[in-house]
Formats: structure tokens, sequence, C-alpha cells
């Protein structure tokens, strides 16, 4: 079994966006469990803050992945209070299910923007320092969160389906690019799971029609149950990198 008995994520300076519910929240949870300081990185000031209450090893970051000039300045506030980061999780996301010949296009570039662009600029603005972790020969991970939707076809999900098909392809580039770098460069991509995640589509049906896929499903995933997933990975010796993980409920097949 990967890591080290009882806090294998000791000495570790993980950033977690998306942390303000779901996945996110529950691996910024599980990473300072775990031992690791993290900043936890999200749009709603008093989730994060709330959030940050539960562990003194969280701090929260306000901030929004799509402005590249909010990125820099996520990036300045985790070095000048926790130091160079070596496990960066880009989460945020958003999912707005919709018929593609009747979705508001504004939808489209929300998703693109969040899904895909912003994943872009966490990495981009952390990757000094996963590379300077790597140089010194310590774990350098950076953690895409993608979807099954990426590999499967979804009614009404094409545009959503399509940004987590770009970052599963971007992701084998960058380990391509990254990992003789000694940067370990994967994708978590989840099946169904309990989350908000959708709770703000607008296009009539839409919510129901998730909710009604999810009860589909004997026993979804939680978003603990992900959260674990990645620390797992995180925690494998620094020359392995757990490259692609596709988490499904066991009945979802």
């Amino acid at each position: 079994m990967f890591g080290l008995p009882g806090m294998p994520a000791t000495g570790r300076i993980a950033v977690v966006t998306g942390a303000t519910s779901g996945i996110g929240a529950a691996t910024a949870r599980r990473l300072a469990a775990d031992g690791a300081v993290v900043a936890a990185v999200g749009r709603r000031e008093a989730r994060l803050r709330s959030l940050a209450d539960e562990n003194e090893r969280i701090l929260p970051v306000t901030g929004d992945v799509t402005d590249p000039d909010g990125m820099r300045r996520i990036a300045d506030q985790v070095h000048e209070r926790l130091g160079r980061a070596d496990l960066v999780v880009a989460n945020a996301g958003t999912m707005l299910a919709a018929p593609w010949a009747a979705a508001d296009v504004d939808e489209w570039r929300r998703m693109i923007d969040t899904n895909l662009v912003g994943l872009l600029w966490t990495g981009r603005v952390f990757i000094d320092d996963l590379l300077a972790a790597a140089a010194e020969g310590r774990r350098a991970d950076l953690v895409h969160i993608g979807s099954v939707g990426g590999h499967q076809v979804f009614p009404n999900f094409a545009v959503y389906d399509a940004t987590k098909a770009a970052i599963e392809h971007l992701t084998r580039h960058l380990r391509v690019e990254l990992g003789p770098r000694g940067v370990r460069v994967r994708t978590v991509e989840p099946g169904l799971v309990q989350t908000e995640l959708g709770d703000d589509m607008v296009f009539p049906g839409s919510r129901e029609a998730l909710a009604e896929l999810r009860r589909s499903v004997a026993n979804p995933l939680s978003d603990v149950d992900v959260a674990e997933v990645i620390a797992w990975s995180a925690s494998a010796p620094p020359h392995v990198n757990v490259a692609e993980l596709v988490v499904v409920p066991v009945s979802q097949g």
C-alpha cells in the first residue's frame, strides 16, 4: 500500500481548486487530515472559511480560476503564507446540461472557461513550484479532475463531456512534457457522484434528469470516496505515477 502509516502527506503543500463543496472540499479535508497544509481555493468565501475552521492546516483562498490575474494572485498568496506547492488538484468545474441545438451558448463558455481554461491556468501558475519539488527529488503532483463523460456519451451533456475529453488528452500530453522532469501528471475521472455539481442547471428538466440518472445507479460515489482515491494516488513513491484513474460505483460498470 502506498504512503506512510498515519499521515502520508506530512510536509506537503497542496492547492485544491473548487474547494467550496463536493470533491474539492472533501479532498482539502482529506489531505489536511493526512498532514498536508492545504490552500483551499474557491469563489464562496464563507464556505472556505467554514472549511478552514475544521482544520488549522487549511488556508482559505478566495478566487476565480477563470481569471488569469486572479490565479497569479492566488499563487502569490500561497507562496507568501505556505511556501511552494508540491501537490496541485485542479478540481474546479461546472456541469450544465442542455440539448446542443437549444442550449444557451453562454453556458458553453462557462463550462469551457471553468473546466478547461481554469484548469490550464491552475497548472500554469504552479508549474515552477512543481518542477522545483521534482528537482529536489520530492513528490510533485498535478492532478486533473476529469469525468467518465470524457469517455462515454450522455444525451444533452455534449459540451460538458467535450471539456472532460479535452482534459484527458491534455493530461497525456503533459505527462510527455513534464514526466521526464519528475512531475507526475494524472487524471482522476469519477463516474456518478452525489454532490452539488449540476444543481445550477437551468434548462427545463435537466436537474430532474440528472437526479434520475443518479438514482438509477445503486450506491453512487460520495465526494469522500473520490478524495480517498486522490490522496492515495498522491502517496505513491516519487518515481511512481498512477497516471489515469477511472473511479466509478461498482454498479455503474
